[in-house]
């Protein structure tokens, strides 16, 4: 659809609500910190990133401007914990799994608006426009007790553009690029001395490329999602997406804040089908926010949102289905500090979900409300035998209209020593409900599921000096009644229990002119349910996987490399189709040839490797991209 659609309906909604931008509690008193290094999605206040008592990686505008990133999915790939599975490139369907949890395991938030279709249970990450991202937040580890269903995993937090400066401020970029690439993408932002407005908005298109290997086999349904005949859709899959994105912001005084924030994106996207070949999208967030901070020791925030999932799919001009879901969220949040170095915080969240499903054959409405209340205390105990020491305690109790109750809680504790050493251990529970086509989609459904629920603990060591910094991560999650598709019974089914253990090793270096960033993985996920699956390898979770950056710049000038290595996975729960494992290296050249205005090249996939991360669905081999930015400093 044209991009006038999406911005003459985020105009309207604008004025309305928007998101909440989490308040600032320091944790660790009133120390001035750099606002580079807060981060708000690990404990739902401020902290900063050595003091998060959490796996925390954090990705800023200037990485995400200098990777060579065209997407989401391609901007998560290969760092530390995260993999991803893409069905054939650029905007295909995209899951990504959080330390070797389920793909529908990790909340995501944006701008703190709980986002994703309940009715699948996903994220449609490919559709979130890397262009309208200011900064992203991704924290391993359950964190149900603060943020409720879905955090098995983890939490990934995505914050749209903003801007910061007084006065108006702009920006914008254009690019091209292998199989058509075209990418455009612009934003202003007028803004005084207590509040701004701002307006983004972005299109990106692409040819695409044949990605089906699959065929259609009557006896075994080979070819995973892409079930054709031999001979037919030889064709490219294109993709297109056009989005806006509007903010405001104002503080009436130094007591009173409002926030409202809305973002629409809409796309169009061509796979290959027998039933259903092609899409339409559209995925919105809008809400607001308001947050009182009658003095340093409180602070009190009222949070309001709702995130849209719509997906029309046919074939040809044919209607086959619609998927529509809403998620509507509240939240009120009340921190407090008690003692210097000591806050508590409280709250309570309301989520109701929502699904109307269009279908010929199948079409089905749900909904289903969910309650929870929380606590968390935090603390920095001093300074005592073992070093200085930080504790964090959580609970929470949810209320969900079909399941009934579930009680999950944390526990973590920190220690610096040595001056520059810093170990820390975590314990935390969390919970999934079932989404309501695993629940009650006919034909494919069973409506028996029960909950899954998992307890997690975790060790870290790290060390960091001047210019560089090292952690590693060891942890163990058992997850029981894990919800897994059963190909001898064409539906999901509960695994008694799946175990995953897992270490990760993290490392930057500034050496000169030189920018290192080094990330290594290693993953056990198995089934430890009675039977033929016991012992088995969980699908699609490769057993090793290592990412390296490297960034120089001269002058005017800067060069970089990323290279991403992960082995081979099996593609079903019964280990019986092999993906091979890949490494691939992108390279980049940029050249600041005026104040503001950067010419930049991309070759992705430098070596042409030919691979897959989902049986059947090839990814694309060497491609390039030229982009122009301009953005004043």
């Amino acid at each position: 659809m044209p991009l006038c659609n999406p911005l003459f309906r985020l105009t309207a909604l604008a004025t309305a609500l928007a998101t909440a931008l989490p308040g600032i509690a320091l944790a660790h008193g009133d120390d001035a910190t750099d606002l580079d290094k807060v981060i708000v999605t690990a404990t739902r206040t401020a902290t900063t990133v050595d003091a998060a008592l959490a796996a925390v990686d954090v990705i800023d505008r200037a990485q995400i401007d200098a990777s060579s990133a065209r997407s989401l999915p391609e901007l998560l790939r290969g760092r530390a914990g995260i993999t991803l599975v893409n069905q054939g490139g650029l905007g295909k369907l995209s899951t990504l799994f959080l330390r070797g949890t389920e793909s529908d395991h990790t909340l995501f938030l944006i701008d703190g608006v709980r986002v994703g279709s309940p009715a699948s249970g996903l994220t449609m990450l490919q559709d979130l426009p890397l262009a309208q991202i200011e900064r992203i937040e991704i924290v391993r580890g359950p964190r149900s007790s603060l943020y409720g269903a879905d955090a098995i995993g983890g939490v990934i937090q995505i914050f749209t553009r903003r801007g910061a400066r007084e006065g108006i401020n702009g920006h914008g970029r254009i690019a091209a690029g292998s199989h058509g690439l075209r990418e455009a993408s612009a934003g202003v932002d007028l803004r005084g001395k207590r509040g701004g407005v701002g307006v983004d908005v972005a299109h990106q298109g692409t040819d695409g490329i044949n990605a089906c290997r699959g065929f259609y086999d009557p006896a075994t349904w080979a070819g995973a999602g892409c079930f054709i005949v031999p001979g037919t859709h030889l064709d490219r899959d294109g993709y297109r997406n056009s989005s806006a994105s509007l903010r405001a912001d104002f503080a009436a005084s130094d007591a009173w804040q409002f926030d409202a924030r809305a973002t629409r994106a809409e796309g169009h996207n061509d796979y290959d089908g027998d039933y259903v070949d092609n899409s339409d999208i559209v995925q919105q967030t809008v809400g607001g926010s308001v947050r009182f901070v009658p003095s340093q020791a409180v602070q009190l925030k009222l949070t309001l949102g709702r995130n849209t999932d719509d997906s029309s799919s046919s074939l040809g001009n044919s209607f086959s289905n619609r998927f529509v879901t809403t998620r509507d969220s509240a939240s009120l949040q009340g921190d407090f500090t008690v003692a210097q170095g000591q806050v508590l915080t409280a709250g309570y969240d309301f989520l109701r979900d929502r699904a109307n499903v269009s279908d010929k054959w199948s079409p089905f409405h749900a909904a289903r409300g969910n309650r929870g209340g929380f606590v968390q205390y935090q603390g920095r105990l001093g300074t005592g035998t073992f070093g200085t020491q930080d504790v964090q305690l959580s609970l929470r109790h949810d209320n969900n209209d079909q399941f009934g109750g579930k009680t999950t809680g944390g526990i973590a504790w920190g220690v610096d020593f040595a001056g520059n050493w810093r170990a820390t251990a975590s314990y935390g529970t969390a919970f999934k409900a079932p989404s309501f086509n695993e629940l009650y989609y006919p034909g494919f459904s069973n409506p028996l599921l029960l909950p899954e629920s998992s307890r997690s603990s975790e060790l870290s060591l790290g060390q960091h000096g001047k210019d560089w910094q090292w952690q590693a991560h060891a942890y163990e999650t058992r997850v029981d009644n894990l919800i897994a598709y059963d190909a001898s019974k064409g539906k999901p089914g509960n695994v008694e229990q799946a175990r995953i253990r897992g270490l990760e090793l993290t490392a930057s270096a500034t050496l000169g002119e030189w920018d290192l960033r080094g990330q290594l993985g290693w993953l056990q996920a198995r089934n430890l349910s009675n039977g033929f699956l016991h012992g088995k390898q969980l699908a699609r979770r490769p057993t090793r996987s290592a990412r390296l950056d490297l960034d120089r710049n001269i002058g005017n000038w800067g060069f970089g490399l990323s290279g991403i290595a992960e082995a081979a996975r099996w593609d079903d729960v019964a280990n019986s189709l092999r993906v091979g494992g890949y490494g691939t290296l992108d390279g980049r050249v940029s050249w600041r040839f005026a104040p503001g205005w950067t010419l930049q090249a991309n070759l992705i996939n430098a070596f042409d490797k030919h691979y897959q991360t989902s049986a059947w669905y090839a990814q694309p081999g060497r491609e390039y991209t030229l982009s122009l930015r301009w953005q004043p400093q």
